[in-house]
């Protein structure tokens, strides 16, 4: 019977582990990336990724040096938030070409390396790309028209 219990009180601590480390896992937004201290910067798409859990943007900046700097951009929200906000796949790619610039503030990496959370994106017209404009890593995109749309009056 001491074994049965034994093996029994294993399986549930095991149990609450395997539970708890995959939901303390995901979303470290703060720990990786400082909020307090955002970064804007003028740069130029190089690649654009829209998948799960968060899309990927990377772009290259040239520092004061004259140096380009190769950066990646981690998109809050993820894309189902996105659809939400009118920022389909299809819409979201075409609206991020390779080549384009843009200005982009960041959270960046409490590491130093050259990341960040996306919390502003535009683009060289300055209109808003993605639904992303400004507040804090997570943030859905406002409900309503997607920005640069304007709402079609109701007909009658």
């Amino acid at each position: 019977m001491k074994n049965i219990r034994e093996s029994c009180f294993a399986l549930l601590v095991v149990g609450v582990i395997a539970t708890a480390v995959p939901a303390s896992a995901h979303h470290g937004t703060g720990v990786s990336y400082d909020a307090s201290h955002p970064i804007t910067m003028k740069g130029v798409v190089t690649e654009f990724h829209y998948a799960n859990p968060h899309p990927q943007l990377y772009f290259d900046v040239t520092d004061e040096k004259g140096n380009v700097v190769h950066w990646g951009g981690e998109f809050y929200p993820n894309p189902a938030q996105l659809i939400q906000g009118g920022w389909g796949k299809r819409r979201s790619e075409a609206a991020l070409p390779v080549g384009m610039h843009i200005t982009i503030t960041v959270s960046p990496s409490r590491a130093g390396t050259p990341v960040g959370a996306i919390l502003k994106l535009l683009n060289d017209q300055g209109e808003v790309v993605m639904g992303v404009a400004g507040g804090v890593p997570g943030q859905a995109p406002p409900p309503g028209p997607p920005a640069g749309e304007q709402k079609q009056p109701e007909q009658k």
